[in-house]
């Protein structure tokens, strides 16, 4: 099992692949796709200006088509096309640079198209906002079904260039529910809505935020504050680890997507060795973190290692990788897996081409790891598998 491969570079393929495990209409995909293939030839960073416009383009349509339902009040219908226009208006921005024209409309335009699809479509999906150092980090809250009273929760965390929009569509929190499990997706500092409307940057010391989200959502009358969990994609395979470690309170943890020490995958990158994930990709990394250089984000990222850190972990712990992942090698994972050394229950899955789920985060498959994660949180949380 591999990526979309339709255009010669790692980093659009990357888009497309997510836009398509994310419920985009592959249809559609190639009808945005088809007149940047020219575009594409020039590298990663060319050409994302014209991505924007066609990616822009079918979302307006779609936008349109969905006002079209709007009126005859067919609110179901409106809803699909307004969710693969947020989609559509997401994947298009992330692709630009920092401080690209149209960035900010078009991420604006994604969330209202997000929220309409949300209330008209009646998703599982509850707006909230975490109040943190004098400002808010932005989340949604899926609630556990077939469940009465206090029920298990997840917290869910974006990668370095993520959304909890896309962590909403890796469908994760849906099969979380399905197993009796609550789940709050959230753009941590450093993404989404919480870097670009908040102004928060990343910072390596997870902990300084992951503790006042834990004490957020364990406060919920709806939630077991005692089986409260913690995941997240791509970077958020080196936050996860570091925020149960110091933060003993979250009662067990997953990773999908290992990345132990993303202090030495700078310098890697550095060296063009390994995918990016995004095009621009130093300019984006330096506005992640609020750096004003390359001395500075590497400063800032120097801790961003996980050596010393996971022995401290003292909760059940699951680490997942794709073999073939091109970002993040697998070696990290097994890194991570030999130090959780005081973890009363460790474990390691490594998706290999037998089932999918090889690249990185399961970008070619999604399905594999979003089952085996939600597994393991209804066996360790106190959910259910059938």
């Amino acid at each position: 099992m591999a990526l979309f491969e339709y255009f010669p570079n790692y980093v659009w393929n990357l888009s497309l692949s997510i836009a398509i495990q994310s419920g985009a209409e592959l249809g559609e995909v190639i009808d945005m796709s088809k007149p940047l293939l020219a575009k594409s030839q020039a590298g990663e960073d060319a050409g994302t200006t014209e991505f924007l416009l066609e990616w822009m383009k079918k979302a307006e349509t779609l936008i349109e088509l969905a006002a079209e339902d709007e009126a005859k009040n067919r609110l179901f219908s409106a809803s699909d096309k307004l969710r693969r226009a947020a989609l559509y208006l997401l994947t298009a921005e992330r692709m630009q640079g920092h401080g690209h024209p149209g960035r900010a409309e078009t991420f604006a335009k994604a969330l209202d198209c997000f929220n309409r699809y949300v209330a008209y479509g009646k998703e599982n999906c509850e707006r909230v906002d975490i109040p943190y150092e004098g400002k808010t980090i932005a989340g949604y809250f899926t609630r556990a079904e077939g469940v009465e009273g206090e029920a298990p929760c997840v917290v869910f965390l974006n990668g370095l260039d993520s959304c909890k929009e896309l962590l909403y569509w890796t469908w994760l929190p849906q099969a979380m529910a399905r197993r009796g499990i609550s789940t709050l997706s959230i753009d941590q500092p450093g993404t989404g809505e919480t870097l670009r409307l908040q102004g928060l940057p990343a910072t390596y010391d997870a902990e300084r935020w992951g503790t006042p989200v834990y004490e957020w959502v364990a406060a919920r009358d709806d939630v077991d504050a005692s089986r409260v969990g913690i995941s997240g994609i791509s970077l958020g395979g080196y936050y996860v680890p570091r925020i149960a470690a110091f933060e003993p309170r979250y009662a067990s943890g997953a990773v999908w997507g290992a990345n132990h020490n993303w202090a030495e995958v700078q310098h890697k990158r550095m060296n063009k060795e390994g995918e990016n994930p995004v095009p621009h990709y130093w300019k984006h990394v330096w506005w992640v973190f609020g750096a004003k250089d390359q001395d500075d984000f590497l400063a800032k990222t120097e801790g961003m290692n996980l050596n010393g850190v996971m022995d401290r972990i003292k909760v059940p712990f699951l680490v997942t990788h794709g073999a073939n992942d091109r970002q993040i090698s697998v070696d990290y994972a097994h890194q991570s897996y030999e130090q959780l050394i005081n973890s009363p229950k460790r474990e390691l899955k490594i998706f290999t081409d037998r089932e999918g789920g090889i690249e990185h985060v399961g970008a070619d498959n999604l399905s594999f790891g979003r089952s085996y994660i939600s597994d393991w949180f209804a066996e360790t949380l106190g959910g259910w598998t059938a």
